[in-house]
């Protein structure tokens, strides 16, 4: 007999949030001053449109665990350990959440994501960046 698990999405995504203290634009500025690092998952076009956030590594959600797992060979320079407070940021703050759990999953426990995304930013009247994008590849 097989057994079917549809949870859904809603339901995926709080199980995602589980645990995880969420940041808010203005808390996700100051952890990000302060030397968290702070990733831009937003697609280019998305990006073209809302503008650069100041600070933020641009990872493609693809290839996001590879970047930064500390002990990938494909990692990129700032994944230097597991206790690295990491921020996730999309759009709207719901496939950021998803990033953060995946990456809580590999061993990155301080990663969480921020609430309500780059508009939720934007919302706060924080500024954006006119210097080009660090993306990594």
């Amino acid at each position: 007999m097989t057994v079917e698990l549809t949870i859904g999405v809603e339901a995926l995504l709080a199980r995602a949030r589980e645990g995880m203290h969420r940041l808010g634009p203005h808390e996700t500025r100051a952890a990000a001053a302060a030397g968290a690092l702070l990733v831009d998952t937003r697609t280019e076009t998305q990006r073209r449109e809302q503008g650069e956030l100041p600070g933020a590594l641009v990872i493609d959600r693809t290839v996001l665990e590879w970047r930064l797992d500390p002990a990938s060979p494909d990692r990129i320079p700032e994944a230097t350990d597991y206790d690295r407070l990491v921020i996730v940021a999309c759009r709207q703050g719901y496939s950021s959440s998803l990033a953060a759990a995946s990456l809580r999953a590999v061993g990155l426990h301080r990663a969480t994501d921020l609430v309500g995304g780059v508009e939720a930013w934007l919302a706060a009247g924080l500024p954006m960046t006119e210097a080009p994008a660090d993306v990594r590849r």
